[in-house]
C-alpha cells in the first residue's frame, strides 16, 4: 500500500475510532486494529494520538475548504453564499456521522491539550463565514453594525449545533434542505440592513 494511501486509511479509521470511543478512551491499538495495520505502523506516520486527531481536522476540513470555496466562487450574492455555505456543511456532517461528531466534541478538547498552540484549518474553514458577511456589509446588504467575528460563530455555531439531529442519538426527519430553510430565515432576518418595522 503506497504511503498516501495507509495514512488516508488510518486518518479515516481514527475518524472512526474517536467518534466511537471519545478521544481520550480511543487508543493507538483500536485506531490500528481497525485500519488492520500494526500498532507500529501508526508511529511511522503519526507522532501521537493528538498528532492524529489534528490530522484528521487538518485532511477532512481541509478538502471542506476547497470544495465549498469552489461551490461559492461562481456566486455574487452574499445571502445566496451564506445558504451555500449551509447546504455544503449540513451535507456534508449528515453523509460523514463520525466527522460530525469528532468536529463537534472532540475539537474543542484537542485546543485544551495542545493549549491552543498548535494551527489547523478550523479558523480558516469559519472565516469563510466571516468573509461572506463583510462582502454583505459591504453590498449594504447586511448591517455594518454586525461584528463578523462573532457573527460567523453564532452562524457556524448554529450550524454545528442543528447537525448534532443526525448523529444517531435524537430520531428526527429533518431534511438538509428544510435545516438549511430554517438557520437562514433567523440569520437572513436579523443581519438584513432592511429598517425593521
Amino acid at each position: 500500500m503506497k504511503t498516501f494511501d495507509k495514512r488516508k486509511k488510518i486518518i479515516r479509521s481514527a475518524t472512526k475510532v474517536f467518534a466511537k470511543k471519545g478521544f481520550f478512551n480511543a487508543r493507538i491499538a483500536d485506531i490500528a486494529k481497525d485500519a488492520k495495520i500494526a500498532d507500529g505502523t501508526i508511529y511511522l506516520y503519526f507522532n501521537n494520538k493528538v498528532d492524529i486527531l489534528f490530522s484528521v481536522f487538518e485532511d477532512e476540513i481541509g478538502a471542506m475548504i476547497v470544495q465549498t470555496n469552489e461551490i461559492l466562487d461562481s456566486e455574487p450574492d452574499p445571502r445566496k453564499k451564506l445558504e451555500m455555505f449551509a447546504v455544503k456543511h449540513l451535507t456534508t456532517m449528515k453523509k460523514n456521522k463520525n466527522l460530525s461528531q469528532v468536529m463537534h466534541i472532540e475539537l474543542r478538547q484537542a485546543k485544551r491539550l495542545t493549549k491552543g498552540n498548535r494551527s489547523t484549518k478550523a479558523k480558516e474553514y469559519v472565516d469563510i463565514v466571516s468573509d461572506i458577511i463583510c462582502l454583505g456589509q459591504q453590498q449594504s446588504i447586511f448591517r455594518t453594525s454586525i461584528i463578523p467575528g462573532i457573527a460567523k460563530r453564532a452562524f457556524f455555531g448554529a450550524l454545528e449545533e442543528v447537525s448534532r439531529v443526525w448523529d444517531g442519538s435524537l430520531e428526527t426527519n429533518y431534511s438538509v434542505e428544510e435545516t438549511t430553510s430554517q438557520i437562514m430565515s433567523i440569520f437572513l432576518t436579523g443581519m438584513s440592513d432592511k429598517k425593521m418595522n
